[in-house]
Formats: structure tokens, C-alpha cells, sequence
């Protein structure tokens, strides 16, 4: 419930604080002394967007500033947030002259979110032109599946990630059904890419083993000439009894002269035995290179041809390497890549049965939910209608038929049906959608049976009763059926708090605390103030509220019997 209602520098508004209580709450006031501004109050309370230029002239920012009752079912979340032991929760909203604001929650920051998450569950509220709304399908099946109960609003959430749940499906099984198309292509060109890296079976080793036969086989002659000349130099007749350029003996035969002499004073002096010994290995070492040589030379024979080989091999590899990346690790790799995309592409069938399996078993699913919501509101729809002509016979619309119209469609979030309203404002007139033949009046009167026989239902599942607040619901209305409104309004309001907004004498009437907001228009700028009036005060104001002023008795004598029929 709310208790206070604190207001600044909001348009004409320069400061005003409403207390407000249970039961039926009226504001009333002069057409464009303000009343729409409070109603424009409560909506920035609840996290609306404030309109340009809402900040009065010459104030900094507008503040406005909300103390409910804490309710009991209020969200852990905020509720940590509210100090130990306190008794009401406290929103505010500040709006700076650049239009930019900021939140409170019990004096701490809050976001906008927060009020509106918060506030959607403390206050209904229902504008001027919210009857309106009433001729909109997604409307009238929001009104029915919340008489339908909390089970109808579990299930229209299910229903809601069904649907989206199938959509998703279905976007992917179209993706996998487009693949399937170019697969065939792509697993084709995997396959060449494949077949021609696995045919070339390229390894970094072999590619460096490679790199260095061409730079030996390219300087063959070089390397020829080089070993051959070193070998004749070192051993007589290691190239096969080659001239070694007649500048000398072999180094092996010198070596071996130098191994004779000295083995010919062996046994002396034990010093000279052991160069003996080192010139012996000398000379096993100067034969054995030489030999060593004269294989190299060998084999650099016997390779005709074999840098054309390389070359040819290298051409192989390295054309790779630029398809792939420059490496033959990134030659690899591609293959690994073509490997796991072809398998890939290969389970695509598997996949695509998957995916329309999965798609079939979600689409069960949703239709399951629109059985169970579709059940209910042919179960609800009946009691709904009987409950609002009951409503509507209350607000001199006796002769009023009202049925709600179930139509089947293809599922969606909320289920499978539109809902259709169909009225007939007085017997023996064909009846219509409401959005066809109701008039401003009569659709004044069916959104307030309609918002009398939903909340009804809400205060029954012992959830918490919100503040209803109507601004000008009573539109278009007039005589005896203002009268009714009134009734009706507080009816509604006998265990929860109603604050209206009005311009009907027959409605003011029947208030248990009646609130009014007047301009005065001599100021610059222009100021509205409001306050709560007392029982005389009330009477006056219901003279101006038929037209009269103050001196006509009969007003205010019919005044007075409005009053006292309340």
C-alpha cells in the first residue's frame, strides 16, 4: 500500500505530499490544474521515462519520492537491501534538467530496473487511455489467462520458452539442411587437398635432409676436385693409382719413412719410443682418412642425376607449403584440418536427424503447454464473462451481454488461441468485438469490470494486493452510470487501496479521503498545490465538480446528499 506520496518541482507542482490510506482515494481538480502531472509522479516512481521539460522553471531537478507498506513477499534480492526491523520501503527518483535521473531504494542507489521490477508488484496502473488497450487480442488474452490463475501464467512461461526453443531448433536445422546442399563440393575439395598432402607424406626432417643435398649436389665439382686432391695427398694410390701432382710423396708414405727410422733405434731411450708409438697411430689415422676420402669420392660418383631429384622432390614440398602456410608444420596441420572437417561433413546426415529430432520433440513440448492453456481458458472464458456482465449490470449496462471468443491459431509464446471480447452493449443489438462497436463510455465500464473481476481472482491466491491507481478510467461517462462506477470502484476497494483520479461528482462522492489539486495562475510560473480536504471542504468541491458555485443551494444541497449516500 501506498502511504506517502512526496512531490517537487515537477511541472506546476512546486512541492506537495499526499497521504494516502485503505479504501478508496480520490483526486480531483480543475481541467489543467494538474491532475495529470501526480499520475505522470507515480509513473516515474515506477521507473517510467520522464517527458522533456517535466522539471519545473528555475529548479535544478525534480524529486519524487514514494513510502509503501513492505510488502511480504518482497524479492530476497531487494530485500536485503531494506534494514533489519523497518516497516516500509521507500522509492525515489530524481529528474535533472538534461533529462538525466537517478534512482533510490531505502535512501541507497538504485537503477531504474529496480523500481520498475519492484513497483510493478506494489501498484497497477491504469491510464486515462488504458481502456484502449482493450481492444487489442494480446490485451484481452493477458486479462484472461490472469483470471485463469498463477498454473495459466506458469504455463505461458513454459509455452514462451517452448516457443523460442522451436524457433532456435528450426533456425538450425535450416542451416544444417543449406549445408547439406554445398557438401558434397566441400568434401570434395577436402579430399584433393587431402589425397595430394598424404601422396607427398611431407616430414620437416626429410624437407631439411633435403635443403642440404641440394647445396652438396649443387657444388659437386668443387666438392669433387677438394676430396680427391686431399686423398692423393694423404695416401699413395687412394684414387686408384692418380697422379698426386708429382710435388711429392703421399703423406702416408712419408709418415711410414719416419715410422721405419725411428723404429730402428727402438728400445734406447723410452722417450723416443713413445713419439714411435704416437708417428704408428699417425700413420693408421693419414690410411684411414685417405680411405675414408676415397669411398666420398666413391659415392659422389655414383650419383647421376641426383640434383635433379632433390630438386624435383623439393618442388613438391614446397608448393605445399605455400598452399598451406609456409611450413611443412602448417602442411600438417591443414591435413589434420581436412581430416576433422570431412568427418565433420560426413556426420552431417546424423546431425540433421538429430536436430529435426530434437526439433519434433520441443514442438510436442509447446503443443503440450497450449493443450493445458488452450483447456483453461475454455474452462476460465465462461465464469470470466458471466463475472463481468454480473460486473456490467452494476454499471447500468443491465441489458449487456459479454462472451469471450476463443479462436485457434498456430502456436506461438503464449499458446495456440487469440481471444476475442464480443459485446453487446444493450439486448436485441447483434453483438460485436468490443474494439468494433464499444463506445468510450462502455469500454470505461468493461475495463473496470474487467480489472474488478481480475484482481478479485489475484486477492483470492492470497497474493499481495497492489495499489490500483486510475487516472480518468471514468471517461465518457456520465448520470446514473457514474454513479455505478463509483459503486463499483469502492467495492474494489474495501480490503485494498484504490487512489483515483476524477472529474465526476459521482465518484468523488463515495471516497474515504478525497484529495484536491488547484492552480494559481497569477504566479510566474504558474503553481499547483494540493491537499487533502476536510468533510466541508469536500462538499464545496463537489459543488464546483456539478457546475455550480458556491452560492447555489440546490447544489449544494445535492452536494451534501451525494455525501451522505456514500
Amino acid at each position: 500500500m501506498l502511504l506517502e506520496l512526496r512531490v517537487e518541482n515537477l511541472l506546476l507542482i512546486e512541492a506537495a505530499e499526499l497521504r494516502l490510506g485503505l479504501g478508496l482515494n480520490v483526486l480531483t481538480g480543475e481541467t489543467g490544474a494538474g491532475k495529470t502531472i501526480l499520475a505522470h509522479a507515480l509513473d516515474l516512481l515506477l521507473g517510467g521515462r520522464p517527458r522533456a521539460g517535466i522539471v519545473r522553471p528555475g529548479a535544478a531537478e525534480a524529486y519524487i519520492e514514494g513510502v509503501f507498506e513492505l510488502p511480504r513477499d518482497l524479492d530476497p534480492a531487494f530485500a536485503e537491501r531494506v534494514p533489519a526491523g523497518a516497516e516500509e520501503l521507500v522509492l525515489a527518483r530524481r529528474v535533472g534538467e538534461d533529462g538525466r535521473t537517478r534512482a533510490y531504494l531505502n535512501g541507497r542507489t538504485a537503477t531504474v530496473g529496480d523500481l520498475r521490477e519492484i513497483g510493478a508488484g506494489m501498484i497497477a496502473f491504469y491510464g486515462q487511455h488504458e481502456h484502449r488497450r482493450l481492444t487489442m487480442a494480446s490485451a484481452q488474452l493477458d486479462i484472461l489467462d490472469s483470471f485463469c490463475g498463477h498454473d495459466q501464467l506458469g504455463d505461458r512461461e513454459a509455452s514462451a520458452a517452448a516457443h523460442a526453443r522451436v524457433r532456435e531448433l528450426g533456425a538450425r536445422l535450416d542451416e544444417l539442411r543449406e549445408s547439406v546442399g554445398s557438401r558434397e563440393r566441400e568434401l570434395d575439395l577436402l579430399q584433393f587437398e587431402l589425397d595430394e598432402i598424404e601422396a607427398a607424406a611431407p616430414e620437416e626432417a626429410e624437407y631439411e635432409r633435403l635443403r642440404a643435398d641440394r647445396e652438396r649436389l649443387r657444388h659437386l665439382e668443387l666438392l669433387r676436385q677438394g676430396a680427391g686432391s686431399a686423398a692423393g695427398a694423404l695416401v699413395a694410390g687412394a684414387l686408384g693409382g692418380a697422379d698426386t701432382g708429382g710435388e711429392g710423396q703421399a703423406a702416408s708414405a712419408l709418415v711410414a719413412q719416419a715410422v721405419a727410422a725411428l723404429e730402428g733405434v727402438a728400445g734406447v731411450d723410452p722417450g723416443l719410443d713413445a713419439l714411435t708409438e704416437r708417428c704408428r697411430g699417425l700413420l693408421i689415422e693419414t690410411e684411414d682418412v685417405g680411405s675414408e676420402l676415397a669411398r666420398y669420392l666413391d659415392a659422389l660418383e655414383s650419383e647421376p642425376g641426383g640434383l635433379e631429384a632433390v630438386e624435383e622432390r623439393l618442388s613438391v614440398l614446397e608448393r605445399l607449403m605455400r598452399k598451406h602456410g609456409g611450413t611443412i608444420a602448417a602442411v600438417l596441420a591443414r591435413a589434420e584440418q581436412c581430416r576433422t572437417r570431412r568427418d565433420e561433413l560426413s556426420a552431417t546426415e546424423v546431425r540433421l536427424e538429430q536436430a529435426q529430432a530434437e526439433l519434433d520433440e520441443a514442438g510436442e513440448r509447446l503443443q503440450a503447454h497450449s493443450r493445458a492453456l488452450r483447456g483453461r481458458r475454455r474452462d476460465t472464458g465462461p465464469r470470466l464473462a458471466s463475472e463481468v456482465r454480473r460486473r456490467l449490470a452494476a454499471l447500468a449496462m443491465e441489458g449487456a451481454s459479454f462472451e469471450v471468443v476463443l479462436h485457434e491459431r498456430e502456436p506461438g509464446p503464449t499458446g495456440a488461441d487469440e481471444v476475442e471480447f464480443v459485446l453487446a452493449a444493450n439486448s436485441g443489438v447483434p453483438a460485436g468485438p468490443v474494439r468494433d462497436i464499444a463506445s468510450g463510455g462502455e469500454l470505461s465500464r468493461v475495463m473496470l469490470a474487467l480489472m474488478g473481476a481480475a484482481h478479485r481472482t489475484k486477492s483470492d491466491r492470497g497474493r499481495t494486493r497492489a495499489t490500483i491507481v486510475f487516472d480518468e478510467v471514468d471517461a465518457g461517462i456520465g448520470g446514473h452510470a457514474a454513479r455505478a462506477v463509483g459503486e463499483q470502484l469502492r467495492a474494489l476497494a474495501g480490503h485494498r487501496q484504490i487512489l483515483c483520479i476524477t472529474h465526476l461528482p459521482q465518484v468523488a462522492s463515495l471516497a474515504e479521503r478525497h484529495f484536491s489539486i488547484t492552480k494559481e495562475a497569477d504566479r510566474r510560473p504558474a503553481r499547483a498545490a494540493v491537499r487533502e480536504l476536510t468533510e466541508p471542504e469536500v462538499v464545496a468541491e463537489l459543488v464546483r465538480m456539478l457546475g455550480s458555485d458556491s452560492s447555489d443551494v440546490a447544489a449544494r444541497r445535492h452536494a451534501s446528499r451525494l455525501r451522505r449516500a456514500a
